[in-house]
């Protein structure tokens, strides 16, 4: 009987209302909502990837090129990793159906009532632990420093279609130019230039959190992202109207250059979410760094990756690959592959040796010892690759648009030869290739004259600097391209830019 009594003991200690251990269950107090902004298109890729990353499940909000999740606060260096976001910020509170006043007066009105009704303490905590682990935008230099080093320009194509956007400060009503787009609303890339870790407002979330230790006081902005067009109020007014009531309420002082924090104000049709920006400068600013006039987004790079399916001992061939920014991003996600870059311009091919250089130089300093990198760079002709038969497993790459490279007339003669010396070098029946190009017309044309030698398995949209591109996941078929008759190819009329192309 000693050893039940003893056991009863052990058992009579444990109380249901013990606290579960953090490793097994995070509090909810410590649990935050994540939005990050995404390739528009690749929404569904960047989703599995937190999912396989983070273990936790991804919403895809109904504006394009958003997704959002719940991490715990110490999961926050985990998510500054994530290879296919872009921004990322932490949601105060989101609005599913928020009930938009007619009159312009009233629904004002309601903005400026909304901010010191808002639970900020969470969000304003996850701002502070995200201090020391956001990647930090570069000062620019005085003129005459400028002078003496010069910087490299960036001419990055990047995706900024937006419906209405408007950044203000509260005292002030300024309006950004940008294009239109109905599907995709970005989150702006430019944030605070100057944020130090020694600001941190308080647990309470209210005014006292406007001063620091220092007694430094908080400069912030409000960045008001709207898409609709039934709303009584521009996004000029409610960021003005908004920012207003959130520099009363926390006493914050309104700088529209060099803010601490950034306040963000998303409106979609009857949607609004309120957030706090946890990225300065957009994460896909990486690996690049000499570039060329068409560098392709990293995350873009990544999704493109992601739909191929690697396998380790996979060989990646990028045959036009400008600043090498595809195999570079491979490289650095999957080092149990071979990746192949090449290109038929000198300047080209030089950009991605340095990038490749620059990569390498990264890793030694971060690692104690010597360690070489799975990629390599070559020029050749994209018509006569100095490739052997059957030697690829995957193709992946940014094919011209026929805008800032080439043209689209070019492109009738150019994109069939491309798909043709392609299936020369891929594998037969297991070979993969994943093309980006905005020239659609004549990309179905070339595909369907070599169609039996290449299926369309998928196709992705994307939106790439306001231009509707798409991104082709193709299968090389089980026939032999030296098995390919004559009668075949005849039967596929040539190519010409007045034949007109029928798109699935």
């Amino acid at each position: 009987m000693s050893e039940v009594d003893a056991a009863a003991d052990i058992l009579m200690e444990v109380s249901l209302d013990d606290p579960v251990p953090s490793d097994v269950a995070p509090s909810e107090s410590t649990l935050v909502t994540i939005g990050a902004t995404v390739p528009t298109g690749f929404e569904f890729t960047a989703a599995a990837e937190v999912e396989e990353k983070l273990g936790c499940r991804c919403k895809i909000s109904k504006d394009r090129g958003k997704i959002y999740f719940q991490i715990n606060m110490d999961g926050l260096a985990q998510v500054h990793r994530l290879r296919s976001v872009d921004n990322l910020f932490v949601i105060v509170q989101e609005f599913s159906d928020f009930p938009f006043k007619e009159s312009k007066e009233a629904a004002l009105e309601d903005f400026k009532e909304l901010a010191s009704k808002l639970p900020w303490e969470k969000a304003l905590k996850t701002w502070e632990l995200n201090n020391n682990l956001k990647k930090k935008k570069k000062k620019r230099r005085p003129d005459k420093e400028r002078k003496q080093q010069v910087v490299p320009s960036v001419t990055d194509r990047t995706d900024k279609i937006e419906n209405d956007k408007e950044t203000v400060a509260p005292s002030t009503a300024q309006e950004e130019s940008s294009s239109l787009d109905q599907q995709e609303v970005d989150s702006p890339e430019g944030l605070a230039e100057d944020l130090s870790p020694e600001v941190s407002p308080e647990d309470d979330g209210g005014e006292d959190s406007a001063n620091t230790e220092t007694g430094k006081v908080l400069k912030f902005r409000v960045t008001c992202n709207r898409a609709g067009d039934k709303h009584s109020f521009t996004s000029n007014d409610a960021a003005r109207d908004f920012g207003g009531a959130v520099q009363e309420h926390f006493q914050w002082k309104a700088d529209m250059t060099n803010f601490d924090v950034e306040v963000l104000l998303n409106i979609s049709y009857n949607e609004m979410l309120v957030g706090i920006a946890l990225t300065e400068e957009s994460l896909h600013r990486r690996n690049i760094t000499h570039f060329g006039p068409t560098t392709l987004r990293s995350t873009l790079a990544y999704g493109m990756l992601r739909l191929c399916d690697l396998e380790p001992g996979d060989v990646i061939v990028d045959p036009m690959c400008g600043t090498g920014a595809i195999p570079i991003e491979g490289v650095n996600e999957w080092p149990a592959c071979f990746f192949v870059a090449g290109d038929n311009n000198r300047n080209a091919v030089n950009r991605t040796a340095s990038n490749i250089s620059s990569l390498l130089k990264r890793q030694q300093s971060s690692e104690s010892y010597t360690q070489g990198l799975p990629i390599d760079a070559a020029q050749w002709d994209i018509s006569r690759l100095s490739l052997r038969t059957g030697s690829v497993d995957v193709i992946i790459t940014d094919m011209p648009f026929g805008k800032r490279i080439g043209s689209k007339k070019k492109n009738w003669d150019l994109y069939p030869a491309c798909l043709l010396e392609m299936s020369r070098v891929c594998r037969v029946g297991t070979g993969r290739a994943v093309l980006l190009t905005h020239d659609r017309k004549c990309f179905i044309k070339a595909l369907a004259r070599v169609g039996h030698l290449w299926r369309k398995m998928h196709t992705v949209w994307v939106n790439i600097g306001g231009l509707h591109a798409g991104v082709y996941l193709l299968k090389r078929t089980t026939l032999d391209l030296a098995d390919s008759s004559s009668e075949r190819l005849e039967e596929n009329h040539p190519l010409s830019p007045e034949s007109p192309a029928k798109e699935e």
